[in-house]
């Protein structure tokens, strides 16, 4: 081909299926890449767009693929020096981990007669003997005619309590009006003899039907016992199976990496992500990782935000414990988000009781696992023993803007009460990549942590926490990107990028929201304007600082 940054494909009998041969003019990057946070190098886009390509050409797979899957590619230097790029997708595609074209699972365990395919087709079995006993006449019945009976027990029993009641009324009415009787004091113990009689004769047919019942249970939770001590045995035994090598040479199984590194056993799912399946499978051919980038290709899920054709990092819950350990020994290149350690708050008013202070993108707000400096640790060098600072709110670390820290116990506790009764306002200033298609109003998506890759949030409908966000589009830029002000009326963790980024909210993310849109030079969110009431004086204040942006 005459165009020297173009890729050409091929596959001879010296390279397997799966090596893309790539000729090219582009420098190769002289580290690799950190996974977690990343700008695409040109080579990967190149192999990402042949990718693309290949996606396009294939039918069987169009209405899977439409639906939304991560897709990754890994440039290597060859063993004679040349250069070439494998591909991967997460998980199955069209049931299957051995497609031709890209590289194979870690470990195969979609073989029909393997011993994972075997040990799980029986707990499939024990799934329908559960779902057979459970749905079954007989147990549906004992189950309708158990609740009938305790709600027959509990309304006759309840109408004889009345009876009673009416009969004490009358007892004492005559008593009051002739005197005790023998047969008022007769009658009195007959009715409790005979409450405790129809109690006794509702629980006698109410146990009767419950330890039918209870049979059917015991079998259904003896089931449920084994299913689970199955289904734990067989992912002990399948993540033993995932052994994965680093650049040193040296292979481990991923159970013993989240047991040494987390102390727990691999999620679902850990291993087939596409970072993993590309790091093994160049380690395994004596090649040497240039550099890597996953994305999206397809309708975002319901719940996340992933946008088609855009680059994301791995993930954090699955992927950074095994990738820790498959990067040891390669250069790469330094984490920038560890930047954030350099930085320090600039401060916008302070007085006895409050510090108003400008935090930095990059900077986290409280400490974190790693012991960068944040808002806080600054704050309590600064002031040794004179004050003993609380923040009342936070910021994302990638967001800049105002933050009120209190320097006494008294202004704390008043600060977070005005928080919680929401009479603090907040404004942001946003860079969003597009217009929405409104101009202003409300979005509510409630949000919930993603268990697998915090921090990233998802939307839950169901067991989301409530996230309300105002905004107004007040700019539109000569490049296409929108200029926003937000107003959060509750704070949860990354609620603005969310709103921003969701197909159910505007649609648009922040420009450099490497999360939820597209890595940038930074994430264009800032917080401009914070009011209100010193926890002192009662006056209400408000701050400004306009964005660098």
């Amino acid at each position: 081909m005459n165009n020297s940054k173009s890729i050409i494909d091929i596959t001879t009998n010296e390279h397997p299926e799966a090596v893309h041969i790539m000729k090219s003019d582009i420098e190769a990057p002289e580290k690799f890449t950190w996974p977690f946070f990343y700008t695409p190098h040109p080579l990967c886009r190149l192999a990402a767009a042949e990718v693309q390509k290949h996606l396009a050409s294939t039918e069987c797979w169009q209405e899977e693929i439409s639906r939304g899957k991560m897709f990754g590619v890994l440039v290597v230097e060859l063993a004679d020096g040349g250069m070439a790029f494998l591909a991967a997708y997460s998980g199955l595609l069209c049931g299957r981990n051995d497609l031709p074209w890209f590289v194979p699972a870690v470990f195969d365990s979609q073989q029909p007669d393997g011993y994972f395919k075997i040990h799980e087709a029986e707990i499939s079995a024990i799934n329908e003997q559960i779902n057979t006993l459970e749905t079954s006449d007989e147990y549906t019945a004992l189950c309708r005619s158990v609740e009938r009976m305790k709600l027959c027990a509990e309304q006759e029993i309840d109408e004889y309590k009345t009876k009673m009641t009416e009969a004490k009324r009358r007892r004492d009415a005559f008593r009051q009006q002739y005197g005790d009787d023998e047969r008022l004091i007769a009658e009195s113990r007959f009715m409790k003899a005979e409450l405790r009689r129809l109690k006794q004769h509702h629980r006698t047919l109410t146990d009767r039907a419950e330890n039918r019942l209870n049979a059917m249970k015991s079998i259904v939770l003896e089931l449920k016992e084994k299913r689970h001590r199955l289904s734990d045995d067989l992912q002990r035994w399948l993540f033993e199976q995932y052994k994965v090598n680093n650049a040193y040479g040296r292979q481990r199984s991923i159970a013993d990496i989240f047991n040494e590194q987390t102390g727990h056993i691999p999620p679902a799912g850990a291993g087939d992500c596409c970072a993993p399946k590309l790091l093994q499978y160049a380690f395994m051919h004596n090649m040497r990782p240039l550099c890597m980038a996953e994305f999206w290709w397809g309708n975002s899920p319901m719940g996340e935000i992933r946008q088609h054709g855009n680059y994301y990092p791995a993930c954090r819950g699955k992927c950074k414990p095994i990738l820790t350990f498959m990067l040891e020994g390669l250069e790469t290149d330094s984490d920038p988000l560890a930047d954030g350690g350099k930085l320090m708050p600039e401060t916008v008013y302070e007085d006895d009781d409050i510090i108003v202070v400008c935090k930095p993108a990059g900077m986290l707000s409280v400490p974190g696992k790693d012991g960068r400096t944040s808002v806080l640790s600054a704050l309590r060098n600064r002031w040794r023993d004179e004050a003993n600072p609380g923040i009342v709110h936070r910021l994302d670390m990638d967001t800049s803007g105002l933050l009120v820290v209190a320097k006494t116990v008294s202004a704390y506790h008043n600060l977070q009460a005005q928080f919680a009764a929401r009479t603090v306002k907040k404004r942001y200033v946003a860079l969003l990549e597009h217009k929405p298609s409104s101009c202003s109003g409300t979005i509510s998506l409630p949000l919930l942590p993603d268990p697998l890759d915090r921090p990233r949030q998802t939307v839950d409908m169901a067991n989301g926490k409530t996230a309300v966000t105002e905004y107004c589009i007040t700019d539109v830029l000569d490049d296409g990107k929108v200029r926003a002000e937000l107003h959060p009326l509750t704070g949860r963790t990354h609620q603005l990028r969310v709103h921003c980024a969701h197909h159910m909210g505007l649609n648009s993310p922040i420009v450099g929201d490497n999360l939820y849109g597209k890595p940038d030079r930074r994430l264009f969110l800032h917080a401009e304007m914070l009011e209100f009431s010193h926890p002192a004086s009662g006056r209400r204040m408000t701050f400004e600082r306009k964005a660098d942006f």
